[in-house]
């Protein structure tokens, strides 16, 4: 029978045979055990690809960057109401903490587990969505029952039904994936599936969350194979129904109307113009280099929503043009990132996930600089990573995890990178 001593010396470890018996004999005083372990919890936490990183440290520098500037875009406004400068970015502070940690776990959860569960989840957001509309537990935010109150507890489900209805659509389209010329088979359910979450968010008058919830619907339909004759059909119906949902309220056709007319109204500038004109006010006062960190004017209660739908403003007022543009070079590279996981996966579930998660995220980011440039009408759409609140954030941060799952399970990544055994070989 072989002895430990009749096994090959691995290189990687050092030392001879015997040296290795006594290290073994000795316990813990020679540490061997222990490197074991260390790197047995390295691999728990390893990355397989460079796009890992890459969306990983993109992600946490927004993060810690919107902490930054809602302290400096509320502090003001905080005092005023509470005497405490850092009430808006303690809470955004404790979101993060709890976001980022759900962000890394839901990294480690293969595939298979986010396709088994998809349709569960979809259900279940569904189920609190209406009992925001439906049941007196929700309640509204100017004009909007989007949130859910328990307590001293809130949350706006309809952050929670984006990330579902991503998920689902990806399974069907995984199910249905040798089945995409038949219209039937793919958009009958999709339409389900979108239709109730839609719907149920417009029932809560949202207009600004349900249109990016189109958007993540036609962006994972794209990417995931459905044909364009089907979709061209699909954005037609939305052409006649979006105008008709927008008819339908006064509030939202004044907004329009002051957007379409230039706010050129003096009427309107006590009341629909003031925060766009006072947003394009403060972009403007930035400049190129911006009158610095915690310096602006507007956010002296001059500029409603400061540090939520306009942050974007406060950015371009306090860091110019130049902090600006380096907030948009950071969603390209983060949408750069998940085009990689897109182009490199052969699982139509990923590949339509990821589409989805890059539509909703940078769609987003791309509606809100667009509303604060003044080329959209106000729609209440916070800046994706950067604007105040705790369900947007935490909900973000959970659909970037999932994206960063399928960055682990990219085709090759074991020969790229390979992995560490207990001994310290490669596998």
């Amino acid at each position: 029978m072989a002895t430990p001593t009749d096994f090959p010396t691995n290189s990687r470890s050092g030392g001879s045979a015997p040296a290795r018996q006594q290290g073994a004999s000795s316990g813990t005083r020679t540490g061997r055990r222990p490197n074991g372990a260390v790197v047995a919890v390295k691999n728990v936490f390893v990355a397989e690809s460079s796009t890992f990183y890459t969306i990983l440290g993109v992600t946490l520098f927004l993060v810690v960057f919107g902490v930054v500037m809602v302290l400096s875009s509320s502090s003001v406004e905080q005092y005023a109401a509470t005497h405490d400068f850092f009430g808006a970015a303690s809470r955004q502070g404790l979101y993060a903490v709890l976001g980022v940690p759900l962000m890394l776990i839901a990294s480690r959860l293969p595939a298979r587990f986010w396709r088994k569960w998809a349709m569960w989840i979809v259900g279940v957001g569904l189920v609190v969505q209406a009992l925001v509309v439906l049941t007196p537990l929700g309640y509204s935010i100017q004009g909007n029952r989007n949130w859910i109150r328990i307590g001293s507890f809130t949350a706006q489900p309809s952050e929670i039904l984006k990330l579902a209805l991503v998920l689902g659509i990806g399974a069907i389209m995984y199910v249905k994936r040798d089945k995409l010329d038949d219209w039937k088979e793919v958009f009958v359910p999709v339409g389900i599936a979108a239709g109730g979450s839609i719907g149920l968010v417009l029932v809560g008058k949202d207009l600004g969350t349900a249109l990016i919830m189109i958007l993540l619907t036609l962006g994972a339909l794209f990417v995931g194979g459905a044909r364009l004759r089907h979709l061209g059909v699909g954005l037609l119906a939305l052409l006649v129904i979006v105008p008709i949902v927008t008819a339908s309220s006064s509030s939202r056709s004044s907004r329009i109307s002051a957007w379409l007319s230039g706010c050129t109204d003096t009427s309107q500038y006590q009341d629909l113009c003031w925060q766009p004109v006072h947003g394009m006010w403060a972009l403007a006062s930035g400049g190129v280099f911006g009158v610095g960190l915690g310096n602006s004017k507007a956010k002296w209660s001059w500029l409603p929503e400061a540090d939520n739908d306009y942050i974007f403003a406060i950015i371009g007022e306090e860091l110019g043009l130049v902090g600006a543009v380096v907030v948009l070079a950071l969603f390209v590279v983060l949408a750069v990132g998940m085009i990689k996981i897109i182009r490199q996966s052969n699982d139509p579930f990923v590949k339509t996930v990821t589409g989805g998660v890059l539509a909703w995220i940078i769609g987003q980011a791309l509606v809100n600089i667009a509303v604060v440039l003044g080329l959209l009408p106000v729609l209440g759409v916070p800046l994706p990573l950067i604007s105040a609140g705790g369900s947007a954030l935490i909900m973000t941060l959970v659909a970037i995890g999932v994206v960063l799952s399928f960055a682990r399970e990219l085709p090759g990544k074991d020969g790229l990178t390979g992995r560490t055994t207990l001994n310290g070989t490669l596998r």
